[in-house]
């Protein structure tokens, strides 16, 4: 099976990626990009569904029904490590983006069935961590976690350094009738620096009747709709990624792998 979407040459929207529950085959996630021109405007509907804008570079200025967000964003590119700019869109909404530079913009979209107000997610409001030891450090920004309010989405970008492992040890998050687990479907959303890199990222589960390994490049999406997911980066090339996660519970909840739950311990790393 395709867990694999590749980028696409921009539309006339500027839209380079379109995953929805009805191409992925599951639930709940749907994930857009768009590459925007400066002075370009993109409008969106958020329907059913909830949104979460990122800007993953550039600046731009986004109005709703009842909020207007004005030259929001700071980063010209996702690898100056810094928290991005995001706006939270309910269902039932609009949203009408204006490039005020060249734009990267992702669209994180799930289920949505409240009554939130549209908000603006500051850099500042965005929980920063470090995960990991040894060859497998890794940096993240929690921009929609699930103590943040939304309806079902779950958003979180992730930076890998070269030769360097993430989403490891292998977790998995699948399980709907697990006290451990909250089911969640996820993407991932690549990117390299320099552009030409790729990473090798493996979707198995422990019976292995899913066991697929693929080679996302830049803007490439990954889908995961059940089992682990771990990610390596090859030398020469860091790595960026954007995942979105939706489920019936917003919590996330998951498992590791027996296997390979020791590299968390204190035995690692290991002497040489």
């Amino acid at each position: 099976m395709s867990l694999i979407s590749k980028a696409q040459q921009p539309d006339s929207s500027g839209r380079i990626q379109h995953v929805t529950p009805q191409s992925a085959g599951w639930e709940y996630v749907g994930f857009a990009a768009y590459l925007l021109k400066q002075g370009e405007t993109l409008t969106l509907q958020s329907g059913e569904k909830e949104l979460c804008l990122v800007l993953v570079a550039g600046r731009a200025s986004v109005k709703t029904r009842h909020a207007a967000f004005a030259g929001i964003g700071k980063r010209m590119s996702p690898f100056e490590r810094i928290p991005p700019w995001s706006v939270y869109v309910p269902h039932h909404d609009r949203a009408e983006i204006t490039a005020e530079t060249d734009l990267e913009l992702a669209v994180c979209s799930a289920p949505g069935h409240g009554d939130l107000p549209a908000r603006l997610i500051p850099p500042e409001e965005v929980g920063i961590e470090h995960r990991g030891k040894g060859r497998n450090q890794r940096l993240v920004h929690n921009i929609l976690p699930d103590n943040k309010a939304a309806d079902s989405l779950l958003v979180v970008e992730v930076y890998t350094g070269e030769g360097a492992t993430s989403s490891w040890p292998s977790h998995k998050h699948d399980d709907k009738a697990s006290p451990d687990e909250t089911y969640l479907e996820e993407t991932y959303y690549h990117r390299f620096d320099p552009e030409p890199g790729f990473a090798m990222q493996r979707v198995y589960t422990d019976d292995r009747s899913l066991d697929v390994c693929v080679a996302p490049g830049n803007r490439d999406v990954v889908m995961v709709p059940r089992g682990y997911h771990p990610v390596a980066t090859l030398a020469g090339y860091d790595n960026y990624y954007l995942n979105v996660m939706a489920g019936p519970v917003r919590q996330w909840k998951f498992t590791w792998e027996k296997d390979h739950a020791w590299v968390n311990s204190d035995s690692y790393p290991r002497s040489r």
